[in-house]
């Protein structure tokens, strides 16, 4: 069957190119000196299109994995004020590591998966929470948000269109706690709280917290239990635990037993699968020491991550990760 190489080669996706302007801000259309969001479409595999100002970067690929990195940006423009409320810390090398990790999976799969960066500092901008506490109302601020959401949308449906499935993984990083105490596992977001990950098994496996999950749709597809999935023998954490990188929740840790743990942003909440959408998504929140420090780190996790997220999605979407 031959694949959809254009956004506007789908009769699906010719409704985006209607829709998906409307996710311009009030701000935007209060200037109107913008152009709509789609208008460097349409979007070709293995191309990069920037926003306004190149405060956002897509790269447009062709396999069935998107990767978006909100906090590891470093540019500072005057036009956008610092933001007065709400978390601004970078997540250190973020924006490196990721760059690593698309040149590993590019390779180890033959097709390059799509990416979303902002490269706006966050003290400037929070693409991981709504426009109104992401931007607080400045209109720069409002319309690289935009464009972030859009770029990942477009993602979406190409991946959709062309391979009918996919999983988003939202990366981030994670720091000492306010006590001091710095938890080196990785932290693996699917919308179930954290008091709700230390529920036993029989209480968590149920339909209501796969329904609410973020993987959602690849648990409906996958043969194997939703508890199996989220945090046994075939789940993302286990996988990764055996390649040397502890996570949570895993076979080893079940759940965070009332620790400092993040389960998922409104990035994973609004391109995964817990609402009508049908590509999953999951956040993975990594400690620096180990991952995110140093070259040679992040070169090492890059390959693992390639090598679990390929077993990863065998398991539960029933066949190898390809263009």
């Amino acid at each position: 069957m031959k694949k959809v190489k254009s956004i506007l080669k789908s009769p699906l996706l010719i409704v985006i190119t209607f829709v998906l302007p409307l996710f311009i801000t009030c701000e935007d259309s209060r200037q109107d000196n913008f152009p709509e969001l789609d208008h460097d479409g349409p979007y070709i595999e293995n191309s990069i299109y920037f926003g306004r100002g190149d405060y956002i970067e897509y790269h447009s690929g062709s396999l069935p994995i998107i990767l978006s990195v909100p906090h590891g940006g470093w540019l500072d423009p005057t036009e956008i004020p610092n933001r007065t409320q709400g978390i601004t810390e970078i997540d250190t090398n973020t924006y490196q590591l990721t760059k690593i990790i698309m040149d590993t999976l590019t390779a180890r799969f033959g097709g390059k998966p799509h990416v979303i960066l902002c490269l706006l500092k966050r003290i400037k901008l929070d693409v991981n929470r709504e426009v109104l506490e992401a931007a607080e109302e400045n209109i720069y601020g409002e319309r690289a948000w935009a464009e972030y959401h859009h770029y990942l949308d477009i993602a979406r449906e190409l991946v959709t269109v062309n391979h009918g499935s996919g999983i988003v993984f939202d990366i981030h990083g994670h720091g000492e706690n306010p006590d001091g105490y710095y938890d080196l596992r990785t932290w693996l977001g699917y919308l179930i709280k954290g008091h709700e990950l230390d529920l036993p098994d029989e209480e968590l496996n149920t339909l209501d917290f796969k329904d609410k999950s973020s993987i959602r749709v690849l648990a409906d597809s996958s043969s194997h239990s939703f508890i199996n999935i989220l945090r046994g023998e075939t789940s993302l954490g286990t996988i990764m635990d055996s390649l040397g990188y502890e996570c949570v929740p895993s076979v080893s840790a079940p759940g965070p037993a009332g620790s400092r743990y993040f389960s998922g942003g409104y990035i994973t909440a609004r391109h995964g699968s817990s609402k009508e959408g049908i590509i999953s998504a999951i956040q993975i929140e990594l400690p620096q020491p180990g991952i995110r420090d140093t070259e040679e780190n992040w070169s090492r996790y890059a390959g693992a991550f390639a090598t679990a997220v390929g077993r990863y999605y065998e398991f539960h979407l029933g066949r190898s990760i390809q263009p």
